[in-house]
């Protein structure tokens, strides 16, 4: 999606915070050659795998020894519903089992390879990829990726709002833009640069106007980070918005 510089942000934000996207059919041969384990986390991106105007982007997944993904997130599943897959069977049984006879018999009148209790950490748990079957059932494969898509091209509407405004800066300038736009808003002095995101945000809140988040690049900026997520969405939302952060930062 969007990326920054490597020299000022460390892996884990440039992928996360910028909703980037590795390389991951040549990490997989660094894997491969050397006998590594890798793990690719998809808890963002991995609703992708569902559009197929974007999947390939996470071209190389297939060859991960394990993949996290958050349906709570890109999908829009009520929190929380998150999921490890991993491509070892019996690996998670083999890490996790405490063999509990009090809780797992091994003479239940049911096959008890569906015991999923012994296979995590938690062991009692609510049920939480239930949300994430109900939602599939009720949108259809097709439902999930026309939501997806429909992300993808509000973050490019807004991309092109911003592109054509003076006042706004974009951290990555790119036409290759995922589910988040990143801004900044320009200025000389690096104290005012730093403080504007939050001082703008601080201003929403206590209006009851909007709650956007904001995240720093290390000890650089800080800047507002846009994510879009939920289908309630509408382009007219994104222009309120960059109204509102325009008004508010006006005398910033």
């Amino acid at each position: 999606m969007l990326g920054f510089d490597s020299f000022l942000c460390h892996s884990h934000s440039r992928t996360t915070v910028f909703g980037a996207f590795d390389p991951l059919h040549d990490i997989a041969d660094i894997c491969e050659t050397h006998g590594l384990w890798m793990h690719v986390d998809a808890a963002w991106g991995g609703g992708l795998l569902l559009s197929r105007n974007h999947a390939h982007k996470l071209s190389g997944i297939e060859r991960a020894n394990s993949v996290s993904w958050n349906p709570h997130k890109l999908m829009g599943v009520p929190l929380q519903c998150s999921a490890i897959l991993i491509r070892e069977k019996g690996l998670l049984e083999a890490c996790n089992q405490m063999r509990a006879g009090c809780l797992f018999q091994p003479d239940k009148l049911y096959n008890v390879d569906f015991d999923a209790g012994d296979k995590t950490i938690q062991c009692g748990r609510h049920v939480d990829v239930f949300k994430l079957w109900l939602m599939w059932k009720a949108k259809g494969t097709r439902g999930f990726e026309a939501q997806i898509n429909r992300y993808m091209e509000l973050a490019k509407y807004f991309y092109k709002v911003l592109k054509k405004k003076d006042n706004f800066k974009l951290v990555f300038d790119a036409e290759n833009v995922g589910d988040h736009v990143l801004v900044k808003l320009p200025s000389n002095n690096i104290y005012i640069y730093t403080q504007i995101a939050p001082k703008i945000k601080a201003q929403m809140v206590e209006a009851g106007t909007a709650m956007i988040n904001y995240q720093p690049c290390g000890d650089k900026v800080n800047f507002f980070r846009m994510v879009f997520s939920n289908p309630a969405t509408r382009r007219a939302d994104v222009d309120y918005l960059i109204d509102e952060i325009e008004r508010l930062g006006k005398d910033l």
